[in-house]
């Protein structure tokens, strides 16, 4: 594991309801084959508002929260050409994780200055730290962590630099009001597929992760984990979960990982617990068939927290689009807002 001061990483770019939402119930969503409707075509939308920005969603934070997301973002080149700055200048969200970035430090920060230049202030709080771990082979995997206010330190990778790690574990401290430290990590496990090498390096890096988030949890006062797991825990997490028991993502040996994460390891499924025992709410849709106007998804980007601050969090939600043509990826971000000390 590489540990960077946060002097050396730092690109600075010029609640209460216990019920998991998602932003399209409130806003208004279409149905399959209805007229595309995006969020703020509604009535009592401002003239012009709704066609110029047709990602934003509408969802005020409470007062004194922070308010972390995380999204697989399948390209974040990509993501930005279709609405994902809109999405993140509506969103008010103090830390972002992202995975599969698949883009060098030198592309990524001008996207991300361009994100708060979408938010049209000139405030200095509208600009990004940025810190990221790219995938040595090129174009693929990456993750990294944005934020509001500088970490006072980032670490990079989970393992000793085994092919399984590369691009995919990022931590970044930030002290608190009352002096303690949150460790935040953007994490983005590999999709696998039976039989492959890939699966094996999967399995690898889940052994890796049941190794270490104890200790993680020793070291640090707070732990939020945030990312692409790629594998659905419970048959909730999935819609044709019969369909799945043999593939990748739902394999038995796979799940029993997360029963340690959430069982001996210590962290809590901040998603779930908000959520109670109801399918979903799914993170990822495949981008075949129907399957995200059926709503036939998986549940595979996860919020996972040390006790203390899973026990602050509130007003989790899922910002899945209102409408196919409107995804900027096939993953939907989840939000969650935290009352930090």
């Amino acid at each position: 594991m590489t540990t960077t001061p946060t002097a050396r990483r730092s690109r600075a770019t010029s609640s209460a309801d216990p019920v998991f939402q998602s932003p399209v119930e409130i806003t208004g969503r279409c149905s399959a084959g209805s007229a595309q409707q995006p969020p703020e075509h509604r009535k009592g939308a401002p003239v012009g508002e709704a066609a110029d920005f047709p990602h934003r969603i509408v969802d005020p934070k409470q007062t004194g929260a922070t308010r972390i997301a995380s999204v697989n973002v399948n390209g974040i080149r990509a993501a930005a050409r279709k609405g994902m700055g809109q999405w993140l200048a509506s969103r008010d969200v103090d830390i972002l994780a992202l995975q599969e970035v698949r883009a060098a430090p030198e592309i990524l920060s001008p996207l991300v200055t361009g994100f708060a230049e979408q938010a049209g202030a000139q405030d200095p709080e509208t600009h990004w730290h940025v810190h990221d771990h790219e995938a040595a082979d090129k174009g693929r995997a990456g993750v990294a962590i944005l934020s509001r206010t500088a970490p006072v330190a980032t670490r990079t990778g989970l393992g000793d630099g085994r092919p399984e790690d590369d691009g995919r574990w990022i931590e970044a401290d930030y002290e608190l009001g009352d002096g303690s430290v949150l460790t935040v990590v953007s994490v983005y496990v590999h999709s696998g597929e039976v039989g492959t090498l890939r699966q094996e390096h999967k399995m690898r890096f889940l052994a890796d992760m049941r190794e270490y988030l104890p200790q993680l949890a020793d070291r640090a006062d707070h732990v939020l984990v945030l990312g692409d797991l790629n594998v659905g825990h419970t048959e909730l997490d999935i819609k044709n979960w019969k369909g799945n028991v043999k593939n990748s993502g739902f394999l038995p040996e796979e799940r029993a990982y997360f029963d340690e994460f959430f069982g001996e390891a210590g962290y809590v499924d901040v998603a779930r617990s908000l959520a109670g025992e109801v399918p979903g709410p799914y993170t990822w849709w495949s981008y075949r068939g129907k399957a995200f106007d059926n709503d036939t998804g998986w549940r595979i980007d996860y919020h996972m927290a040390t006790p203390q601050l899973a026990a602050q969090a509130a007003n989790p939600r899922v910002d899945r689009a209102a409408d196919y043509s409107l995804r900027w990826s096939d993953h939907a971000p989840l939000v969650v807002d935290y009352q930090l000390p």
